[in-house]
């Protein structure tokens, strides 16, 4: 028989939002880096020099230290920057089981990313 794996869904991780025409943008996802193709619910910072967005590093110096917004669908920027839907402010409530994190951040990455994103309106729960 045949297994079927079902992979993450676009905005799969919002638990709720108050608008999505408020809470979410377009913007642009820069090329290249660490993980070029990101999933539905990648945590993301902001590139302070070009301001675009990769995902989250708390190791970073450019930016993408501090959590900003979570990527709503998935985004492939192997080749070229790419525009990709986020959730960019809230208020939203979002699912923290479901947001993915680029590498392996501990636990206290992760808590300072949830309080970077509560500063911004997102809530994790």
């Amino acid at each position: 028989m045949t297994t079927l794996t079902e992979t993450r869904h676009a905005g799969g991780f919002i638990t709720w939002e108050a608008a999505r025409d408020y809470c979410r943008e377009v913007v642009t996802i820069a090329t290249g880096g660490a993980n070029p193709v990101l999933e539905p619910g990648t945590v993301l910072g902001k590139i302070t020099a070009s301001g675009k967005y990769a995902a989250h590093d708390p190791a970073a110096l450019d930016g993408t230290e501090t959590a900003v917004a979570v990527l709503w669908g998935k985004a492939d920027a192997t080749a070229a920057d790419v525009d990709a839907v986020v959730l960019l402010r809230g208020p939203a409530i979002v699912n923290a089981n479901d947001l993915v994190f680029a590498g392996t951040p501990t636990a206290p990455e992760i808590t300072a990313a949830h309080t970077a994103l509560a500063v911004v309106g997102i809530l994790t729960r």
